[in-house]
């Protein structure tokens, strides 16, 4: 069995949890099985493994139309699989026209979904009105869709309700416990100014409103004045939150000390000494499908404080490997709180009441750990897919 798995993120060219859902999942599939890799972005030199560039005729399009004309690169190349696997709306196009064009199924890997994601509309303008048509019409044709979490797969068929619900399975996201594990580094700590002997709340993610970054800086100016933040936050989706979180760090460094802004990425290595420092991660989203980023830190070691919301509470066991901090949501598909002052003060004693602890929170540690690793290993996750392809490849839908 051959498949083509596309995607828009690959690496080196990794900015969010697709990117790394992509990677581990064909590292793991490729022990089982003949498998081509069609990434966005420039020349790769990994076997089995083809990059594809914007066209020349559509360097200054919309961004929407050049992902597009990046996914009609695609479709031609994938002639001969048995099963064609697109992750993201940027690479459904490519998924859904080559299994029409060669006569194969086609399987959507939710990672998110644009309908619960307007605040694209910022980002993309009218790009946003093609994005949702080309996910919705992958999703609606698809033989199988993939949702990382039971959360994520409720989301779908209530937003596309046209859908089989037969035809869409619960395949969660993974953690490489190997390569996310445990860190020591004074060094790097003490070079970005990190005070180990302090407290501290780590917040990993892109500035974008689906992460909830501005709510989790209000709900900072609450936290003991000992309790040191750090924010590992760039890629921001538009230039108006990006000055909002400006704003609102600015703020917090004229009445406390102890905020650390990280804006540059940081390779793994680090990220896991940041991560293994935390007395507790944070993870404040209004909308998260699973939260790849919380198995991160549960696989170094540390204690999560996640919004109750999406596919977090099938990550994080309340009162276990953490806490959960409940949310009203207004149901117009932003995530926005019905009540933002009483989420911000719920989260922020939540997070102190883990901060002051720290006994505790090393014991939501271990737990997260071993949570990580017994429950979300990347061989069970391949496993599941390469059953899900056979059966596909079989029956044709």
């Amino acid at each position: 069995m051959r498949v083509d798995i596309v995607t828009k993120e690959y690496p080196p060219e990794i900015y969010g949890g697709a990117g790394v859902h992509v990677t581990e999942l064909v590292s793991a599939l490729r022990s089982r099985m003949e498998v081509q890799v069609r990434a966005f972005g420039a020349p790769r030199d990994e076997p089995d493994t083809t990059s594809y560039a914007v066209p020349e005729g559509l360097i200054e399009a919309n961004a929407a139309v050049q992902t597009l004309g990046t996914d009609l690169e695609i479709v031609g190349d994938v002639a001969g699989a048995d099963v064609v696997h697109s992750h993201t709306w940027y690479a459904n196009f490519a998924g859904f026209l080559a299994s029409k064009l060669h006569g194969i199924p086609h399987i959507v890997t939710a990672h998110s979904l644009e309908p619960l994601r307007p605040w694209k509309a910022e980002q993309l303008g009218g790009g946003y009105a093609v994005s949702s048509f080309v996910e919705r019409t992958a999703y609606e044709n698809a033989a199988a869709v993939v949702a990382v979490s039971d959360g994520m797969r409720r989301d779908i068929l209530r937003s596309y309700p046209a859908l089989d619900p037969a035809k869409v399975r619960v395949i969660y996201n993974g953690i490489d416990v190997e390569a996310w594990q445990p860190r020591e580094d004074p060094e790097l700590l003490s070079r970005w100014g990190i005070d180990p002997s302090r407290p501290s709340v780590v917040f990993v993610g892109r500035i974008t409103r689906q992460k909830g970054l501005p709510y989790f800086l209000r709900a900072a100016e609450l936290l003991p004045p000992e309790v040191q933040l750090v924010l590992c936050a760039g890629a921001p989706d538009t230039p108006e939150i990006m000055a909002e979180v400006q704003g609102l760090v600015r703020k917090l460094q004229e009445t406390r000390d102890g905020v650390v802004w990280i804006e540059e990425f940081l390779p793994r290595p680090d990220l896991c000494a940041i991560l293994t420092s935390a007395t507790t991660f944070v993870c404040p989203s209004i909308y998260e499908p699973l939260g790849i980023v919380n198995l991160e830190a549960m696989a170094c070691g540390a204690a999560v404080v996640g919004t109750a919301t999406g596919g977090i509470p099938e990550v994080v066991i309340d009162g276990v490997t953490g806490r959960l901090v409940s949310i009203d949501q207004v149901e117009d598909g932003t995530g926005t709180p019905v009540d933002p002052d009483r989420f911000v003060a719920d989260l922020a004693a939540t997070l102190t009441e883990v901060v002051s602890d720290p006994e505790k929170a090393r014991a939501y540690g271990r737990a997260g750990r071993e949570r990580a690793a017994s429950d979300f290993s990347w061989e069970a996750i391949a496993d599941a897919t390469v059953e899900l392809y056979r059966e596909v490849a079989t029956t044709g839908r």
